[in-house]
């Protein structure tokens, strides 16, 4: 167990669990902590996309409902696009998770004081589009719990950490979006066939 809400050490603890589960990370930091707990092909990053991890992540649990998809993403990312919350509620994915890292800062810019530093309360906002299952986690012995709430229920379901504004080492994974794509896609359905000509 954690003894604090550190990202890198929860999400690397929370990812312990996935199982054969995709996970999609947004900009930035989750990237970086998905890659950071170990590279594999069923990881997909995002690189100078913002706002795109869930809807992304959306369209994968619609497009392959046996697995489990986690999408992994900021504050500031889930607030820019806030009215996907209602898309993923009236898509209701049995199989979508999403799994908010909260600072309530502005890491990416600068970390300016983000909006959730204030009343606003993502969770809240995700039950009042329709997610019936929300989890706001703020301390190490509920990691456990986060993990069982992302990987094992019937979803759509949402969790906001609430996590410490740190620096972490950068760790950088695959830049190359064909790249990423083609590894992704060849994880969930397998090499292409080729035919001779």
């Amino acid at each position: 167990m954690i003894d604090s809400l550190e990202r890198r050490p929860l999400v690397a603890e929370v990812l312990g669990e996935r199982g054969d589960a995709l996970v999609v990370a947004g900009l930035g930091s989750p990237t970086w902590d998905l890659f950071a707990a170990g590279d594999r092909p069923e990881n997909l990053y995002t690189w100078g996309g913002m706002g795109l991890a869930l809807p992304t992540a959306l369209g994968l649990a619609l497009a392959v409902p046996e697995r489990r998809v986690l999408c992994i993403t900021g504050d500031g990312e889930i607030m820019m696009g806030i009215g996907s919350l209602a898309v993923v509620a009236n898509q209701a994915p049995e199989n979508l998770a999403i799994l908010v890292l909260d600072n309530e800062s502005f890491g990416e810019t600068g970390q300016q004081r983000g909006l959730t530093a204030g009343p606003t309360d993502i969770a809240a906002i995700a039950a009042g589009a329709g997610i019936s299952a929300t989890m706001t986690v703020r301390a190490g012995n509920q990691v456990a719990d986060l993990a069982q709430f992302l990987f094992a229920a019937v979803g759509p379901r949402l969790a906001v950490a609430k996590i410490a504004l740190t620096e972490e080492p950068w760790a950088l994974p695959e830049k190359d979006g064909a790249t990423i794509a083609r590894r992704f896609r060849e994880a969930i359905m397998g090499a292409p066939r080729t035919t001779d000509r």
